[in-house]
């Protein structure tokens, strides 16, 4: 059975890839808003699950593999800044403080209508860091404007982190792989 990843992310290629299965990516359709009201874990949910499935009528006998990943701190959900100024402002609200990331997965199989889902969960504490640090790593590391928070921890975003804590490494970069390889399994994929 083919398997498509819903995502353009390079770091989630990264990953899928370590599989050694063959796989195709393809950008979902997907708006990315948050609904007024909803969690952050709702949020990721919602769009793994909605990314997964908005590609089954393009591959109607696929597993299709969506992903998203949600920040939250103080309760407020912590997307892409989008922009160096709102970057460097949200890493100084984050500084030297941790920060939630929900990594939510979705397998779906288009062929016969099922869904598997989960959550990955991060706690990264980040570094006490000066507003030039900061400056620094965005000016070096300009991918991270389209991370959650500026926070990309692969590369020189290492260097802001004090401690993670999951109990899958990968959810972090976005893909909860260890999960995922559960889901594949359960689908007939044999991965070893």
């Amino acid at each position: 059975m083919q398997i498509i990843l819903a995502s353009t992310s390079r770091y989630r290629q990264e990953i899928i890839s370590r599989l050694g299965l063959p796989f195709e990516a393809v950008a979902p359709i997907c708006d990315e808003t948050p609904l007024p009201g909803e969690t952050a874990l709702d949020t990721a949910v919602r769009l793994a699950r909605s990314k997964a499935q908005s590609l089954a009528t393009r591959y109607p006998a696929a597993l299709i593999i969506g992903s998203d990943q949600v920040a939250l701190l103080d309760g407020q959900q912590i997307g892409k800044p989008g922009s160096f100024e709102k970057g460097v402002a949200m890493l100084q609200w984050m500084s030297g403080r941790t920060v939630v990331f929900h990594s939510a997965l979705a397998l779906y199989n288009s062929a016969n209508g099922r869904l598997q889902e989960t959550v990955g969960i991060t706690r990264v504490t980040l570094r006490q860091l000066t507003e030039q640090q900061i400056r620094n790593y965005l000016t070096r590391e300009p991918d991270a404007l389209h991370c959650a928070g500026s926070a990309k921890s692969e590369g020189l975003g290492g260097a802001l982190l004090q401690k993670v804590e999951s109990d899958d490494p990968n959810a972090l970069i976005g893909v909860p792989l260890f999960d995922l390889i559960s889901m594949l399994n359960a689908e007939g994929v044999e991965i070893l």
